[in-house]
């Protein structure tokens, strides 16, 4: 039996490659989600007016791989405390959010979100993660999809340094 979970962490291109990584995660992939406007293209994600967060839709095994274990990946890849904005790229599509399936998605969500913020070393920094229910996701233009894979780069530091 597989599940879903979905996460949105800046970038969708570094976040998928951080879950595909993992043993037991036996699909990716990257869309938009979280917003209003349906069947929204990146262009218009990027434009700022649809709602929409770049997110990844994540299908795993969870004889293989928890939820937990994919709220620690997902913790560990980006910067939570930082709205709306990871590393150069700015905008609420951009915002760090988890997009629940389940009851006992969103109560593992929040009570790491809580975990990771009593961890804070700076009492004023808060996690500004946003926890929602699921709704559409909408998936990527196919470019997108396991781009680091297509474009034979490790990260999106390697393409900001070769860009």
């Amino acid at each position: 039996m597989e599940a879903k979970a979905t996460f949105a962490a800046g970038c969708f291109w570094g976040v998928e490659a951080a879950f595909r990584r993992i043993e037991g995660v036996t699909a990716t992939r990257v869309g938009y989600t979280g917003g209003t406007a349906p069947d929204p293209t990146y262009k218009q994600v990027c434009g700022g007016r649809t709602g929409h967060a770049e997110a990844v839709e994540v299908t795993f095994d969870p004889t293989l791989v928890s939820y937990d274990e994919l709220l620690a990946v997902f913790w560990s890849s980006h910067n939570p405390a930082t709205r709306n904005r990871q590393g150069l790229n700015v905008g609420t599509q951009y915002r760090s959010a988890i997009f629940t399936h389940s009851p006992a998605q969103d109560v593992a969500a929040r009570t790491t979100r809580d975990r990771v913020q009593a961890l804070l070393r700076w009492p004023r920094k808060t996690i500004a993660t946003q926890i929602e229910q699921a709704g559409p996701f909408y998936a990527a233009e196919d470019y997108h999809q396991q781009y680091f894979e297509k474009s034979g780069r490790a990260s999106c530091t390697a393409l900001l340094r070769a860009g």
